[in-house]
């Protein structure tokens, strides 16, 4: 759906969608009004989304919402947008885990919530809302991972695709289970998905709801690696190790990598390189490209 609507416009337009803070793929135009989308979602509290940003440039996002599988409540989902919104203006940052509580990663949507809002204008209402903040959220200047813990099923599985890699513990299960509630992905994660493992294994994990263990996953190219402990704290640990090895310099560095990657997967190619260019006039001469060229140490780890 991003690279579509990215398709309609304009050069200027497209690139600019990837340059500017905050900006969604859906607006009135769409027919999307987000402030009433906003005030049914307040109808339906339960849980947090937290955020923790540590010295170490790492923030910790997590669904808190224990009782249900950390299913996203609507008042959950509206401090999803909030916390995107803040990891959007952290300058220090440059990578983010996101994970639940608990010892389980999410169950997707609070079934009281999708209950109540049970007509197709509702439905998509909230897709547009859950697709504008996931993709702000894989748009971040962030390299993000998804810890799996526990299961993520549907709309938590969704969220796994929107994070730059994943993560599993050796006993944690990912499932699409869309298709037996008699719908399919909404929040962007059949598009991510293809783009994760290819359309052939797409396809038959979606139409199969399949149980995607920690083996099989690793197998299909979903996840990069499988932890060593299912310990909450220990996990969390090695993901952070994990996390740190793609992290390690400068933020304003590690930052613009990111969008040049976000650019090259978005736009055409000429739109990909002329961002790729603009951001280069970010960091060369700059303090980290200096220090680097003093020491001599360009091709030394």
């Amino acid at each position: 759906m991003a690279k579509n609507l990215l398709m309609t416009s304009s050069l200027p337009s497209r690139t600019k969608l990837l340059q500017l803070t905050g900006v969604s793929l859906y607006n009135v135009s769409h027919g999307f009004h987000e402030e009433d989308v906003k005030k049914k979602l307040q109808q339906f509290p339960g849980g947090s989304v937290d955020l923790q940003k540590e010295d170490n440039g790492i923030g910790i996002l997590t669904l808190n919402n224990p009782s249900k599988m950390n299913a996203f409540s609507g008042v959950m989902m509206l401090q999803l947008l909030e916390k995107v919104i803040e990891l959007e203006n952290w300058t220090e940052g440059k990578g983010l885990i996101v994970r639940g509580a608990k010892n389980t990663f999410s169950s997707g949507s609070d079934l009281n919530a999708v209950k109540a809002l049970g007509t197709s204008e509702d439905g998509v209402a909230l897709s547009m809302f859950m697709q504008n903040t996931l993709t702000r959220f894989t748009r971040l200047p962030l390299i993000s991972v998804a810890l799996v813990q526990g299961r993520a099923l549907g709309g938590g599985a969704e969220f796994t695709t929107a994070c730059d890699f994943r993560l599993m513990t050796a006993d944690s299960e990912i499932r699409f289970v869309h298709k037996e509630m008699g719908i399919i992905p909404s929040w962007g994660g059949a598009s991510r998905l293809v783009e994760i493992i290819g359309s052939r294994h797409a396809l038959k994990v979606l139409s199969g709801a399949l149980k995607l263990d920690s083996k099989k996953a690793l197998n299909l190219g979903m996840i990069e690696e499988i932890l060593q402990s299912s310990d909450e704290t220990k996990s969390l640990e090695e993901a952070r190790e994990w996390l740190m090895q793609f992290i390690n310099g400068p933020p304003e560095v590690i930052r613009a990598m990111k969008k040049s990657v976000c650019s090259g997967k978005e736009l055409y190619l000429e739109e990909a390189l002329q961002n790729e260019r603009d951001l280069l006039g970010t960091v060369w001469g700059g303090p980290a490209n200096l220090e680097a060229i003093a020491r001599k140490g360009k091709f030394n780890k």
